[in-house]
């Protein structure tokens, strides 16, 4: 039998695979599942864009044919207006942006691209599973930068061994912050940051998915808005969370021509780019009516503010999110020595709720879950039962084996 690569084989399963199976195992015992786990957004993408996706199918065939790699110049143009009117960013669409098959897929991409073998990434832990995954897969090492709450969910760089700066080329950063959810208040960590990448000479790979998903006022900022941030930073963004658009599979990323070529060039050998139909109902988007984001801002925050707030009141101290679609909560007392897998596993087969075990987000999310808010209002209400019967059973179980073993 011909076996895998050994880059795939360092691999731990993918935690969202496992949630998926757990979800599977729970419908098939006749569970009502309630299902927390994935940020796979409930609410329908807008009409605006189903509309020009419908029409530009069935009335222009042209678009049916292989699209630009890079990204249309509509598309391009789009994306820059969007930067400008956002951030008051000024970009230039033929040399600044690039469109994606998802920011994912662009992460995934930007690592094969700029990384050797033995080259450093600096990942922040918890993180998203690709900024650390396709690092392994790119053949690269990870020094984690542990994101605690003492710390406000920053990085410490002067934590950082000199040894593994000489051989670090990008480092990651995500905020508002898949898991935790932690936003960024004081921009001096952004210029101390830009210092930091200057001195060292490392790419600064931010991931920007949620800017447009903030509570209580709370507006997020680009890291491209830094100066000099557009030396030594690339800037990724996504439709799916801001238009409910996860399965359609679009984004782009921006920054500066010459750190994007190497990018640029990789997608050219291994893809034919989004497909034309894709750019331009996501040109519909970025340009048609926004009322879509304010509604589901305020969908995601009345969610929020009812869950954590009865979560709170059973007595699971759980934090107010700022910002995202998640709440990353501390395991309740009873749990902490057994672990986020088998509560997130107990919850499940008990309850049929889903929710995402912190392990998943690297070693140092040990300790939390994730739960998504992305089922519709009521069922919320049904949860929050179940959770509290749940708690209120204080079931033993054997710890079960992290993911990541």
């Amino acid at each position: 039998m011909v076996e895998c690569s050994q880059k795939l084989e360092q691999l731990p399963p993918y935690i969202f695979t496992r949630i998926k199976a757990l979800a599977a195992e729970a419908h098939r015992q006749r569970l009502d599942v309630i299902d927390l786990g994935m940020g796979n957004p409930d609410l329908p993408t807008p009409s605006h864009v189903v509309d020009r996706l419908i029409d530009t199918v069935r009335n222009h065939p042209r678009t049916h044919r292989y699209p630009q790699a890079k990204g249309m110049p509509k598309f391009r143009k789009a994306v820059t207006n969007y930067m400008s009117r956002r951030f008051d960013l000024k970009l230039n669409p033929d040399d600044n942006v690039l469109c994606l098959i998802g920011s994912k897929e662009g992460i995934a991409h930007l690592c094969q691209a700029y990384l050797d073998p033995g080259d450093f990434a600096l990942v922040p832990v918890p993180s998203y599973p690709v900024h650390s995954n396709g690092v392994i897969l790119a053949g690269g090492r990870i020094h984690y930068m542990p994101l605690t709450p003492e710390n406000n969910y920053l990085p410490d760089y002067s934590k950082i061994p000199a040894s593994v700066l000489k051989r670090a080329k990008i480092m990651f950063l995500c905020y508002p912050n898949n898991p935790t959810a932690a936003v960024v208040d004081d921009p001096n960590f952004f210029k101390e940051t830009v210092k930091f990448a200057q001195k060292n000479d490392i790419l600064v790979v931010y991931d920007n998915p949620y800017c447009e998903i903030t509570f209580d006022g709370y507006v997020a900022p680009s890291f491209l808005s830094t100066p000099g941030a557009e030396d030594v930073a690339l800037e990724f963004h996504s439709f799916s969370k801001t238009y409910n658009m996860a399965g359609w599979r679009i984004g782009w990323v921006c920054g500066k021509k010459s750190l994007l070529a190497p990018l640029e060039k990789y997608k050219a050998f291994v893809d034919y780019g989004v497909p034309t139909f894709m750019q331009l109902a996501a040109v519909a988007a970025l340009e048609g009516p926004q009322d879509c984001v304010k509604e589901m801002v305020a969908t995601y925050q009345r969610r929020r503010n009812y869950f954590v707030g009865e979560l709170n009141k059973m007595g699971w101290p759980v934090p107010l999110p700022r910002a995202t679609m998640y709440v990353w909560a501390p395991l309740p007392e009873s749990w902490k020595a057994k672990g986020s897998l088998a509560f997130a596993e107990e919850l499940v087969k008990e309850t049929g709720i889903v929710v995402t075990p912190g392990i998943g987000f690297g070693p140092e999310a040990e300790g939390y879950v994730r739960m998504a808010l992305v089922t519709h209002d009521d069922r919320f209400y049904d949860a929050v039962l179940r959770i509290r019967k749940f708690l209120r059973k204080g079931k033993s179980v054997k710890t079960t084996k992290a993911l990541s073993k």
